[in-house]
């Protein structure tokens, strides 16, 4: 039997920061169980968001794909060949980076029809997973209702892909190797050490342990 294949999509610009650490883990428990795994940095890529041309919704097309053509591109399709995606993003300014939200657009919007008998032409079922890190305390995500505000992108993963998507937050986050060298004095630099030192292994953990879960999902 084929090994499957498990493809992480990291929404940050940085390709060594927190989000992609925790990517890192989630990859190697999806390799741990058996898994082929690839991984795409979006900030590496020349692409723009949906334009709303609605060539996805013609008759006289082909359903399902995105009409634009950019670096992206491929990647959308790459998505409906694996077996299994992970979304990684930090935060920023109460959501998920701009760069991820354009590549959602393109995969969900290009895959939806203005149709009640048919809600996607994605095509199949496949198991996903968000990974999210953030400046933001757990306080903090409550106090902005931060998961009420992702949870209507999750619904729509789940309306694609069929299953619902496995969740990992990521809070408190250390940002800088220096904070002296920034305006920084909401924050607590030794008091995010002892966070970071605490929690963040039980955090890979569970990276780990969802990219184990992705591929050992059957349906």
């Amino acid at each position: 039997m084929s090994s499957k294949t498990v493809l992480a999509i990291n929404g940050s610009p940085r390709r060594k920061g927190n989000t992609a650490e925790l990517l890192g883990h989630a990859l190697r428990g999806a390799v741990d169980a058996g898994a082929v795994t690839e991984i795409v940095h979006l900030y590496s890529l020349n692409f723009k968001g949906c334009i709303s041309c609605f060539a996805c919704k013609r008759k006289d097309r082909e359903h399902g794909i995105c009409a634009m053509k950019d670096d992206l591109s491929p990647v959308l399709e790459r998505v409906k060949q694996v077996d299994a995606v992970l979304f990684g993003s930090p935060i920023y300014f109460m959501n998920i980076t701009s760069g991820l939200t354009a590549c959602i657009e393109r995969l969900f919007f290009s895959n939806y029809l203005y149709s009640n008998e048919i809600p996607t032409v994605f095509p199949k079922k496949m198991p996903s997973a968000y990974i999210y890190t953030m400046n933001m305390t757990e306080e903090h995500v409550r106090q902005y209702q931060m998961k009420e505000r992702l949870r209507i992108m999750e619904q729509f993963t789940t309306r694609h892909f069929r299953i619902p998507p496995r969740t990992l937050w990521a809070y408190d986050t250390y940002q800088f190797k220096d904070y002296s060298l920034y305006e920084s004095s909401i924050f607590s630099e030794p008091a995010k050490a002892a966070w970071r030192e605490k929690h963040w292994p039980e955090q890979c953990q569970d990276a780990y342990d969802i990219g184990k879960s992705l591929v050992e999902w059957r349906e």
